[in-house]
């Protein structure tokens, strides 16, 4: 499993999408502006499409804007809820890999802070 990118959430990233840093995922294969959508699989298996666009800033350079409205609503994410999104090799396919997406959310249990699945 290849780990693409991990951050704790902000208020900004639950409200106007997720946004991760171009340099966290290689060369982007489109140009600023052009979206495309972005299938990943939750730890049920269950398929999300997140709509994802190419944008600039002059403080973060290039990013990818990911639409995740429904999945956050869904799954009651909040701030400092831990996003983790990765590659893992199919099963039963020859070739290919899923993008995944998991979330952790710290809980106290017994005194202990624990990361729990969201």
């Amino acid at each position: 499993m290849a780990l693409v990118f991990s951050k704790f959430l902000t208020a900004d990233d639950i409200e106007n999408g997720l946004s991760i840093p171009g340099c966290s995922l290689g060369p982007l294969p489109f140009q600023e502006g052009q979206s495309m959508n972005m299938h990943v699989h939750d730890g049920n298996g269950h398929e999300w499409i997140f709509s994802c666009t190419i944008k600039r800033n002059e403080s973060r350079g290039h990013f990818l804007s990911v639409g995740w409205n429904k999945f956050v609503r869904e799954r009651d994410l909040r701030v400092d809820d831990k996003v983790t999104i990765h590659e893992e090799a199919m099963k039963n396919q020859a070739m290919g890999t899923w993008i995944k997406v998991e979330v952790k959310r710290k809980i106290r249990l017994f005194g202990e802070d624990v990361w729990a699945d969201v």
